[in-house]
């Protein structure tokens, strides 16, 4: 998947994923150059990539939800792995996360991780997790699941309740790569759900602040995979939608 690609795959996430399968069956045309042309499951987008690394996204579904949006190139990012070290994994809930796989396959080896795994899966977001990104997704483990109020997750997992579990999924995933040092205090993230997460850090460590003011501690950070870097949290952060 190239980087217009990536782009398509972020609007169709930012647009409600939650009516789309697990494994979404993509269409994608390009004039040769700059523009592309993507259709997934009822979404069509549009991308224009200009000289500069300035890409322009347009989106736009069957249920006539539209969204607009554009993305410049980070100072210094080529959009690659440089910079990244590699050759090392992180030991995650009795598994070595590799940098040659992506978000989802490192993911599932964890033992502290299975009710997001599954939660991904029940959402249908796990073609879109293992697409090229990159994404930084916080992910919380199954005890930050469990201080949620009683009968939540089970709830949350419910095909009637796809729509909920797909905003508080994607509200833990940010577009681009960042790793801890590339998080700076007060820092104000856009998650791909659309609402923001603002970052605390001082000597402690990492702290990400949601929109009803809640706090997740980064645990594990710089958890690196092949499509991003993932960030494990010792809470569930919760969108105010």
């Amino acid at each position: 998947m190239n980087t217009m690609q990536l782009f398509a795959a972020t609007a169709a996430l930012a647009l409600g994923l939650a009516t789309a399968p697990a494994f979404a069956q993509t269409t994608t045309t390009s004039d040769g150059g700059d523009k592309t042309k993507t259709t997934a499951d009822g979404m069509m987008t549009k991308t224009k990539m200009a000289e500069d690394g300035k890409m322009k996204v347009k989106a736009k579904s069957d249920a006539g939800d539209r969204m607009k949006a554009t993305t410049r190139p980070r100072k210094g990012d080529k959009g690659s792995m440089a910079g990244m070290d590699m050759g090392k994994g992180v030991m995650v809930g009795g598994a070595m996360m590799v940098p040659d796989k992506d978000v989802v396959d490192n993911a599932v080896n964890s033992a502290d991780h299975t009710t997001l795994v599954a939660a991904v899966k029940a959402a249908g977001l796990v073609e879109t997790l293992k697409s090229a990104g990159p994404f930084t997704v916080f992910a919380p483990t199954n005890e930050a699941f469990n201080k949620l109020p009683a009968g939540t997750v089970e709830s949350l997992v419910k095909p009637e309740m796809k729509d909920k579990l797909t905003t508080i999924l994607t509200y833990h995933v940010v577009p681009g790569r960042l790793t801890a040092a590339d998080l700076k205090d007060g820092q104000v993230l856009t998650t791909v759900e659309g609402e923001q997460l603002t970052v605390v850090k001082n000597a402690s460590g990492v702290m990400i602040k949601d929109a009803k003011g809640g706090t997740a501690t980064v645990t594990i950070p710089n958890i690196i995979d092949s499509n991003g870097v993932t960030h494990v949290i010792d809470a569930v952060l919760m969108p105010t939608k």
